[in-house]
């Protein structure tokens, strides 16, 4: 008879604090960063797998071993042993993108179990928003007797959200922003999904230009330094250091290395004063789903985003 939970965490940190505190049942680790590079559909199809195989060695020099992960995503071939799936996901766009992911997943295979969702974020009396694997012992127990149990509709609500992001139309999303759902950060997460997308007035993303507003209202004295504060300001994005280094490395015409820290040049203060449009010269070629980034930009005006002419 099932007796067991499988746990679906999103990422080895929290798969081992659920281990030291004693959690029971099996562990998946879900390894993925879908928020970056093209998609498919279908998920863990031999398709799937090339392209997230070949972007990651692309843009970040990430070898990934296509058995092991084959291996380990078997479990979910075999679900009868389980009672129910509990998904461990935080509140920022990095864990919500690989938890539609998920969810989309679970339905492709027909899973029929009871899902549970454990999210963290805002945590009373704490003033920041909290990552699972920062929560005390007691706060993290309390979080799984609160966890969601999520419905048809929900794992529904998730697989339409994929099919938006795997498009090439995504201000379908918008009428996801106002919807209400059993996901309590889900909005602010496609809200700042659309931002990434360039500002029409400057061709820099939301996260890019507050990465260069940092430069300019702090002492940053390096790369580095400026990397720690991004990770610790960077809002709902949940991004890590790969990705916030390659941003920081794409926006270098915009400041200069002096002896003791880093200054915005003329480009950086035309760029956060929005003066002008520098489209032009940040050509990334990321890919969001099915969709090139450089293929739209975002209008604050129109709070959608628009072909890029």
């Amino acid at each position: 008879m099932a007796s067991q939970t499988l746990h679906i965490t999103n990422g080895n940190n929290l798969t081992d604090y659920l281990k030291e505190q004693r959690f029971e049942g099996h562990f998946l680790t879900w390894q993925e960063m879908l928020c970056e590079g093209p998609t498919t559909e279908q998920i863990a199809t031999q398709e799937f797998y090339n392209l997230r195989k070949d972007f990651l060695q692309d843009c970040y020099d990430i070898e990934i071993n296509e058995e092991e992960l084959i291996r380990e995503m078997d479990i979910l071939n075999h679900t009868e042993q389980f009672q129910d799936i509990v998904l461990w996901f935080e509140y920022d766009l990095f864990c919500h993108i690989n938890l539609i992911a998920i969810l989309t997943l679970l339905k492709q295979k027909n899973i029929q179990l009871p899902f549970y969702l454990v999210c963290s974020g805002r945590v009373k009396g704490e003033k920041e928003l909290k990552a699972l694997s920062e929560l005390k012992p007691d706060q993290l127990q309390q979080h799984f007797k609160d966890r969601i149990n999520l419905s048809a509709e929900d794992t529904e609500l998730m697989n339409s959200l994929w099919r938006v992001y795997c498009g090439k139309d995504h201000n379908l999303f918008k009428p996801f922003i106002v919807q209400k759902s059993s996901f309590p950060y889900l909005s602010s997460c496609l809200r700042a999904h659309l931002e990434r997308f360039p500002d029409s007035e400057t061709g820099l993303s939301t996260l890019e230009t507050h990465t260069l507003q940092m430069i300019s209202d702090h002492k940053i004295k390096s790369k580095r330094h400026l990397l720690g504060y991004i990770l610790n300001f960077q809002g709902y994005y949940g991004f890590g250091d790969l990705q916030i280094n390659r941003m920081i490395d794409l926006l270098e015409p915009f400041y200069d290395q002096q002896e003791e820290r880093l200054v915005l040049n003329d480009k950086g203060i035309q760029a956060i004063d929005g003066t002008r449009d520098f489209s032009s010269e940040l050509r990334s070629p990321m890919i969001f789903g099915g969709v090139k980034k450089l293929d739209f930009q975002f209008s604050k005006t129109e709070n959608k985003l628009i072909k890029t002419t």
